[in-house]
């Protein structure tokens, strides 16, 4: 399981993040990320929108709960998630 972090501002976890691929879908882990592959190319913050959509809908929060915190210009990105908890993301990802 990927390292999931409680933080101030809510929680925190690491992502890597495959642009360019022919569906979104989770793909596994990656080290300590969790590893996700988009439809969006790495151009102009595509890449990272289409993140936090694709997120928004695994978790099952808003957009706007989801930031992501580290490497915007990377693959590998830190994410916060506001308003739920650890226990909420685990149950998710196993699904």
């Amino acid at each position: 399981m990927i390292s999931i972090d409680q933080t101030a501002d809510g929680i925190a976890f690491n992502i890597r993040v495959i642009p360019r691929s022919s569906r979104c879908e989770l793909s596994g882990i990656q080290g300590d990320a969790l590893k996700l592959r988009i439809t969006a190319p790495p151009v102009e913050g595509a890449a990272n929108a289409e993140c936090v959509r694709f997120l928004s809908d695994i978790l099952g929060v808003k957009k706007s709960q989801i930031r992501i915190t580290a490497g915007h210009r990377s693959k590998n990105k830190r994410v916060t998630v506001s308003g739920i908890d650890r226990q909420d993301v685990e149950d998710a990802l196993r699904q």
